[in-house]
């Protein structure tokens, strides 16, 4: 008998505990590393975690630990689920304690500030390992409802096809669909830019803009995702799949979406300040608007939505002005 798939998971905030549950459904022995000692107790005594997922029970097959070295002993899957723009940092620190062939697996979407690097190029240059050895996971994948073991699909991106069909396997239970994909640059970029447009959306309903609005900016979103895509060399079809069309959908029209949330306060009136003081986890479209708005411009992409964003979010510009001048921008072609 073959033995059980050993993977790491570091965090244990709810997208990483929700993944973890996936992995352990599907078979695997599963370690969370978690930051506070009090989320690790009650992980391992009560199989809850009531900080991020309150009221699921997680599998036996899951544990949890405050040591980093415990977590990843002898992993055969390493898998990232921090802020994208602390992965740097962190990653540094625990790159001594990784086993030797351990994949390692990103669940971040965001691009990097300063870098501009999407998370599996900063895995890649903090690590130093080859980019068959990094795998992305990215879909519409709202945790809350993973956990609750509804339905959903995701994929899998690894450059090495059979790297990727190993993580499927490691993932693949009755309720999570995993589906493969060497297209890493689309799929990162998907789930990057998702979560500005999300905002977008957010704001515009929070304003009370209507479907007609959202309608829009989601398509004109995807539009934007995919210039910037075709640009850095990304498959065309994978903005119109999972990673692409499907995570932007559930982000921009679920009230479980950090950044929809996070923009509909802005759009509602709240400042930036006040929209994070009730914001309890990260709305990685906040910060990372900024980095995916220079990266466009490093390849000489217009993306006007984003931009407006940021000019909301970091500029402090006024949702109405700014949706005036996004609209009043000149007439061009649907292609362009």
């Amino acid at each position: 008998m073959s033995k059980p798939v050993k993977a790491a998971v570091f965090s244990a905030g709810s997208w990483g505990t929700a993944f973890g549950m996936v992995l352990a459904d599907a078979g695997c022995e599963v370690t969370l590393w978690a930051r506070r000692p009090e989320v690790a107790d009650a992980i391992n005594s009560t199989r809850t975690n009531v900080d991020y997922l309150p009221g699921l029970e997680l599998p036996r097959n899951v544990r949890a630990t405050t040591d980093p070295a415990e977590a990843a002993a002898g992993a055969d899957f390493t898998v990232l689920s921090v802020p994208s723009q602390t992965l740097r940092a962190n990653l540094a620190e625990w790159v001594p304690l990784l086993a030797p062939d351990t994949v390692l697996v990103s669940l971040m979407k965001g691009v990097e500030l300063g870098s501009a690097m999407r998370m599996s190029e900063v895995i890649e240059d903090v690590a130093k390992v080859g980019q068959e050895r990094i795998a992305v996971v990215t879909g519409p994948n709202l945790a809350r409802e993973i956990a609750s073991r509804m339905p959903a699909a995701s994929v899998v991106a690894c450059t090495d096809e059979a790297v990727a069909q190993r993580l499927q396997a490691a993932c693949h239970t009755s309720y999570f669909r995993p589906y493969t994909n060497t297209d890493v640059v689309g799929c990162e970029l998907g789930g990057a830019v998702k979560n500005v447009i999300g905002l977008a959306v957010g704001i515009a309903d929070g304003m009370g803009l209507g479907d007609n609005a959202k309608g829009s900016l989601i398509t004109r979103g995807l539009a934007e995702t995919t210039r910037l895509g075709l640009a850095m060399g990304a498959d065309p079809l994978t903005f119109s799949g999972l990673a692409g069309l499907g995570d932007l959908v559930a982000t921009c029209s679920s009230p479980l979406s950090r950044n929809h949330t996070f923009g509909t306060n802005l759009g509602k009136g709240m400042t930036l300040q006040e929209t994070i003081a009730v914001t309890k986890q990260t709305a990685e479209g906040v910060k990372s608007c900024e980095s995916v708005a220079d990266l466009a411009r490093r390849h000489g992409v217009d993306m006007p939505i984003t931009e407006t964003v940021v000019d909301i979010v970091h500029e402090g510009k006024p949702p109405v002005v700014a949706l005036k001048e996004l609209m009043s921008r000149s007439a061009k072609s649907e292609r362009r």
